[in-house]
């Protein structure tokens, strides 16, 4: 009997895990913009190059197919070089023996649908698309399309002043992102191929930290237009809006349905999340940007009709929000104490908080909303709180970071279970929630789908029940008033303005749904340009402040510096902000892992072609 081994540590599977691990962190940050032929034959030839060989589907069709979708990406295709493509692919998929051959034609012909313009351009103009072309990755993300190295550069400078101007040349709430955006602009940072992304917010929020921004002028307006914009709404898209009108030189009137601004900054994000002064800092800044009037307890369409604000003005922007919260269609629904996310977190903003002192808390939905609720209902002294999910946790919209916070504070998630039945005691309030088991199934979209297991109810008792399961959107009035709608949601076009009707514009979460903070800022800044050039106008905006030289790459693989929170057993009894402040060292550690792709890139080249 021949002797046993242990694996050998240094054995060439454990380099080539190492070799595949650093592939994988190119593959996740593939640069936005590419030519997506130039992608699927890079993933094909990878997958050709893990078949064993054994099969011939597998080891002669891939690098077939591939030569043929070259032979597209040179310019050198036809039509029938398509048709060939998917009829490979379609008898690879039908007969490779194992995943390598059926998922990798699968891509293919998954592109070959996706990516039809693509293919198109290739053949009849040998080109890619005018839209195809590189871009600066964070740049790219950020639905503002902040310049993210350029203020990154300038907190390295210490400028923090200038910092905050050039974020401000897209995104008037540098404040309210710094502490609540959900950061798209690093899922592909390139700093990835080394280690980590860089925390991008973090620095945003030292920076305003170090230099509150109602303390920063902003850019001096325009001369005056004379034209008059309506603005509904006085959200971060409204706002955003409002601000960049005022600084075009335009006169701005926002109406709003509450005695403050800030709409779901304000009332639907607790204080320890983002504090209130704050939020003011922000918008305190934005109402001396220009001439800016605001209209307090004034809901339009109520108050005021629609029809009288359009005549009033020279166009009109409707951001209204999503203002309400939808309701669970289940026996019991109707119970006492059955309350909207939305309504209990609109009520904390006003800083009425309720007594849950002895109280079961129950929260039913997975997203930001539900851990705002479960973590304010620990703030107001609940016994226990419990979030109910009839997913995963790992299918949570949630950011990771507030699903991570929530549990420290004592928060049960409870998964896979969807409710079915509230049950009221003898005052008709709700006494408990009932629930089906449930399993994880077959994929519908992004996520895969639940069904019912074959597992017994279960019951949770429960004082209070909060529904975030969605806003909805009080569109009537402007349904009413001629602009259309669907399912609630306003109808626009992606240049935000409504067809039917001249002059009106709508963004934001009536007009998407409910979305993230910086989605509805990038928004406003979409409809405050088209606005200005539906009245007659071109005008292009200066911040007065340019990113710094770009100094030489730091290549040392560098950990990423987090910003830590107060310790649960201390947060969670107070609204006080939790996030502990970054220190000037870790700053300029974490300002200096930038790679500056605006600069050793095709950001560099990208500025040679627009001059």
């Amino acid at each position: 009997m021949s002797k046993l081994y242990l694996a050998d540590p240094s054995g060439y599977d454990v380099k080539m895990n190492e070799i595949a691990r650093h592939f994988s962190h190119k593959v996740e940050v593939y640069p936005p913009g590419s030519c997506p032929i130039t992608m699927q034959i890079s993933m094909l030839r990878t997958a050709a190059n893990q078949t064993c060989g054994k099969c011939v589907p597998c080891r002669d069709g891939l690098p077939l197919v591939a030569r043929l979708m070259q032979k597209v990406l040179d310019g050198r295709a036809t039509e029938k070089t398509l048709d060939n493509i998917r009829m490979m692919a379609t008898m690879i998929r039908s007969s490779a023996d194992c995943a390598i051959g059926w998922n990798a034609a699968d891509e293919v012909l998954k592109g070959l649908d996706l990516f039809a313009d693509e293919y198109k351009s290739h053949i009849e103009n040998k080109k890619c698309l005018e839209s195809i072309g590189q871009k600066v990755p964070c740049i790219s993300l950020c639905p503002a399309h902040v310049n993210i190295p350029g203020y990154i550069a300038l907190v390295g400078e210490e400028d923090y002043a200038g910092a905050i101007n050039l974020i401000r040349k897209d995104n008037p709430f540098p404040t309210a992102c710094a502490m609540v955006c959900e950061h798209p602009c690093e899922e592909r940072c390139r700093r990835k191929m080394l280690e980590s992304p860089i925390n991008i917010r973090a620095l945003k929020k030292y920076a305003v930290d170090m230099m509150p921004v109602d303390k920063v002028a902003t850019p001096k307006p325009n001369p005056s237009t004379g034209k008059s914009i309506g603005v509904i709404g006085g959200g971060p898209a409204g706002l955003t809006a409002a601000y960049f009108l005022a600084l075009m030189g335009h006169k701005i009137e926002v109406y709003e349905t509450h005695d403050k601004l800030g709409g779901m900054l304000r009332y639907g994000i607790p204080n320890y999340r983002f504090p209130k002064d704050r939020l003011d800092e922000d918008i305190r800044a934005i109402l001396n940007s220009g001439d800016i009037h605001v209209t307090y307890n004034t809901t339009i369409g109520k108050d005021i009709p629609v029809k009288d604000i359009y005549e009033k003005h020279d166009a009109i922007f409707v951001g209204i929000g999503a203002q309400t919260g939808k309701t669970l269609r289940i026996e019991g629904a109707d119970a006492g104490n059955v309350v909207s996310a939305v309504d209990i977190l609109d009520q904390i903003g006003n800083g009425n908080l309720p007594d849950y002192t002895g109280k079961s808390v129950v929260v039913i939905g997975g997203g930001n909303v539900a851990m705002d609720c479960a973590r304010s209902a620990v703030r107001c002294n609940a016994e226990e709180v419990s979030i109910i999910y009839r997913r995963r946790q790992k299918d949570m919209t949630a950011l990771e970071s507030e699903i991570e916070s929530a549990v420290m504070e004592g928060i049960a998630l409870v998964t896979l279970q969807a409710p079915i039945e509230i049950i009221k005691d003898e005052n008709g309030n709700c006494k408990s929630l009932i629930t089906q088991p449930q399993m994880i199934s077959a994929y519908r979209g992004s996520r895969p789908a639940p069904k019912d297991a074959a597992k017994e109810k279960q019951e949770f008792k429960a004082d209070v029940i909060m529904i975030a399961v969605g806003q909805d959107i009080v569109s009537a009035p402007f349904e009413e008033f001629g602009i259309p709608a669907k399912w609630n949601i306003l109808q626009a076009g992606l240049d935000t303005e409504v067809k039917e009707i001249p002059g009106v514009f709508t963004v934001g979460d009536c007009a998407t749904g409910p979305s993230t903070v910086i989605r509805a800022i990038a928004a406003g800044k979409v409809a405050a340009h088209n606005i200005d050039e539906y009245l007659g106008y071109h005008h292009t905006l200066n911040c007065g402040v340019e990113a710094p030289e770009a100094r030489e790459n730091n290549r040392v693989p560098t950990g990423r510096v987090n910003i830590g929170e107060r310790p649960a057993y201390e947060r969670k009894h107070d609204f006080e902000h939790v996030e502990c402040p970054m220190t000037h060292e870790e700053a300029m550690q974490e300002s200096g892992r930038c790679l500056r792709c605006d600069v050793f890139g095709c950001g560099k080249l990208q500025d040679a072609i627009d001059r």
